[in-house]
């Protein structure tokens, strides 16, 4: 059995829905679990549309959301078999009227709680989802749709819930292992679930990856396959590299660094159940089947290449802290990250001297109050507009003149903190917002000047010429 999540690209329209039946027809023999992410840009679309509520003008809202109706409709019927075609908008057009009462008791609240926020944004994947479960039944197959809120149960915490593993783990065994009887192949949705209570949460944007994997763990599946838009992990964001090449085989450790430091391709906390079961995760492209995308697995062959991949980090703000109180105490750090804690804040980097400590956040939603409580500690300022630039390898600590060859291949570039040996595989390390580009192209250009072609797939330009 295999898990095969699919993107927003990946069932943006008919098209694309197609290229996705037919990759599933071609896996069929192997027991597939259909999980999908909402059409294109639906998520924002409806979120859109909660704002306009929020700020009065339901109107327009409601203009916005018969946008989105039309392109579901439509899809539907270019997809669906005749005898599917009344049922499917039946359940569409129930879905629209649920959006259309949750759009009133915004207005009516003048707000997008969070927990309206999910009763929103939760509605791109039961979209999506009946329509792709109606295609694969064109398409010979017996598309079941299965319904994921009562089976992935979560806290409360509305927007970023937490899966409650415990009650989880057993609903979706059973859900799903009754959906693939008599060759049946599920199709749900990712980044939704629901509390004890029956109230739909989300588990965070880009949480479709990680209800994968979940669900791959819950079911001891052999592989749990994540289609998207690009071919697999690349060196580089290629955006920025042209040249970024493939990385065929990677490690759980390594993929979940550049996970979490920046890398696009998976959410990152996408392979933490994977790994529990050492199931291994392949990243490949919808648009491009035929290619055998990047593989993620418990231990990488060995490879002569340094440096795997770089990531990188937009928007960061670096806090800096200095107290005398620091030298010779102990407790310190222990009071001042619970602050931290306390506004469940979580931080990135961190180093520190004899009074001061300077730490990196992504997430400053909290960002004023925890500045508020850290006053109490010392002289407190603040670094906006930074980028953490993130470097992964296998061989990162162990391998004399690293740094030496990280830092003067980006000497133009100042450098405002460094942390190198915390862990085995990274070396990351805080520039100007402004410099990002610079230095990543610097760095791609001092470590992939040349590919080990047994750890990496150079692009399909460079494959042509050569």
């Amino acid at each position: 059995m295999i898990v095969m999540k699919f993107g927003g690209t990946s069932v943006e329209d008919a098209t694309a829905i197609r290229r996705l039946t037919s990759i599933v027809r071609s896996q069929h023999h192997r027991q597939p679990v259909v999980a999908v992410s909402a059409m294109g840009k639906t998520t924002n679309g409806l979120l859109e549309c909660a704002r306009l509520a929020a700020s009065g003008d339901l109107t327009a809202a409601r203009e916005k959301l018969e946008t989105i109706a039309a392109h579901h409709f439509k899809t539907a019927d270019q997809l669906a078999l005749a005898e599917d075609k009344d049922s499917l908008r039946q359940a569409l057009g129930n879905r629209f009227d649920e959006i259309r009462a949750t759009l009133e008791q915004i207005k009516q609240a003048g707000e997008v709680t969070p927990r309206l926020s999910d009763a929103m944004s939760a509605n791109g994947e039961l979209l999506s989802s009946p329509v792709v479960a109606a295609a694969l039944r064109a398409d010979g197959m017996k598309g079941v749709w299965v319904d994921v809120r009562p089976l992935m149960r979560t806290n409360d915490d509305f927007t970023r819930a937490v899966v409650q593993f415990e009650l989880a783990n057993p609903k979706l065994k059973e859900g799903f292992t009754a959906a693939l009887t008599d060759g049946g192949v599920p199709v749900t949705q990712g980044f939704i679930g629901s509390t004890a209570e029956g109230v739909t949460t989300t588990i965070g944007r880009g949480g479709s990856d990680y209800s994968a994997s979940i669900i791959g763990a819950a079911l001891d599946a052999d592989e749990i396959q994540i289609w998207t838009d690009v071919d697999g992990i690349l060196t580089t964001d290629p955006r920025i590299v042209s040249e970024a090449a493939k990385v065929k085989t990677i490690s759980f450790a390594e993929a979940s660094e550049l996970a979490y430091f920046g890398a696009k391709v998976l959410h990152p906390s996408t392979l933490l159940p994977a790994m529990a079961k050492e199931i291994p995760v392949c990243v490949r492209n919808s648009r491009r089947p035929q290619n055998e995308g990047t593989a993620i697995v418990r231990t990488a062959p060995p490879s002569s290449a340094l440096v795997k991949a770089i990531a990188f980090k937009r928007g960061i703000s670096v806090i800096n802290i200095a107290s005398d109180r620091m030298l010779m105490a102990y407790g310190f750090l222990a009071r001042l990250f619970d602050v931290f804690a306390r506004h469940e804040t979580p931080v990135d980097m961190v180093a520190t001297s004899e009074v001061s400590v300077s730490v990196t956040l992504d997430d400053t939603r909290n960002l004023d109050p925890v500045l508020a409580d850290l006053q109490a500690f010392g002289e407190v300022s603040v670094e906006r507009d930074q980028a953490l630039i993130c470097l992964v390898g296998e061989k990162l600590k162990f391998t004399p003149g690293v740094a030496s060859r990280i830092f003067s291949s980006i000497e133009q570039v100042n450098v405002s903190m460094i942390s190198h040996g915390a862990s085995a595989i990274n070396v990351s390390f805080i520039v100007a917002d402004r410099d990002v580009e610079q230095a990543v192209k610097s760095l791609h250009r001092e470590f992939f000047s040349q590919l080990d072609m047994a750890t990496f797939e150079a692009p399909a330009v460079a494959q042509a010429s050569a």
